[in-house]
C-alpha cells in the first residue's frame, strides 16, 4: 500500500513538472471567429505557439452569400420563410487550412500580440446554376435550380490581432484574404481564444 501511494505521488508530481515545462514555452489552443466580408460565416482554428514566436494552425472556414447569378425576381416564398432561408441557394465556400506564422508581441506582458500567418487551403465551392422559372408558383420557390461543385488551391492570408486577456481565454481580430483561380474572399473575423494561450509569468 505504501508504494502504491509512493508511485502514486511520484506520477502527480512528474505530471506537474512536465506540465509547468511543457506550457513554458508551447501554448495550445482553439479560436472561433464570425467572418464579415464579401461573404459571412465561421473560421474554426486549432493553433500551436512555440516561445511565443512561431505559430502553426490547421482550420475551417465556411462562408456564403446570396449568388451572384441569382434572378432579380427569385423568391423563395414560405418554403423560405419557415426554414429560415437556411434552404435558400448560396455561393458557398469551404476551406481546410494550413498555415505558419510568426508572433510579434505588442505590448511587453504579451497580452496584445499579433500573429502575421499564411498558408495554403483546400477549397471546395459550390454555386447555383440553371435557373429555371416556375410560373405557377406562389408559395413555394419561384425557380428551380442546381448547385456546380468544384474544387481548387487556396492562398490563404491571415493576420490576426490576439487579446489573451488571460492564460486560457482571449478575443481576436482577423483580416482574411483567401484567394483562388476561381474566387476571393476578403473579410474580418471577430473572436474568441480557448485553451493554454501563454505562459504563466515568473514572479
Amino acid at each position: 500500500m505504501k508504494q502504491y501511494m509512493l508511485t502514486l505521488v511520484l506520477s502527480c508530481i512528474s505530471f506537474y513538472t512536465l506540465n509547468a515545462q511543457f506550457s513554458e514555452h508551447h501554448a495550445i489552443y482553439f479560436s472561433g471567429e464570425i467572418n464579415l466580408g464579401n461573404y459571412v460565416g465561421i473560421d474554426y482554428n486549432l493553433n500551436y505557439v512555440y516561445k511565443e514566436t512561431y505559430a502553426f494552425k490547421l482550420g475551417y472556414t465556411g462562408n456564403i452569400r446570396t449568388p451572384k447569378s441569382q434572378p432579380k425576381d427569385y423568391g423563395s416564398g414560405l418554403q423560405g420563410l419557415f426554414s429560415f432561408g437556411f434552404e435558400n441557394p448560396y455561393d458557398q465556400i469551404e476551406n481546410i487550412q494550413i498555415g505558419v506564422g510568426k508572433i510579434y508581441k505588442l505590448n511587453t506582458n504579451g497580452t496584445i500580440r499579433l500573429n502575421l500567418s499564411a498558408g495554403l487551403g483546400y477549397t471546395i465551392i459550390r454555386e447555383p446554376e440553371n435557373w429555371q422559372r416556375i410560373n405557377d408558383a406562389y408559395l413555394s420557390e419561384n425557380y428551380t435550380w442546381n448547385y456546380r461543385k468544384h474544387n481548387t488551391v487556396s492562398l490563404v492570408i491571415n493576420p490576426k490581432i490576439e487579446f489573451p486577456v488571460s492564460r486560457f481565454y482571449g478575443l481576436t481580430v482577423s483580416p482574411m484574404l483567401l484567394i483562388n483561380k476561381d474566387s476571393t474572399y476578403f473579410g474580418i473575423g471577430l473572436g474568441q481564444m480557448l485553451g493554454l494561450l501563454r505562459p504563466k509569468r515568473q514572479r
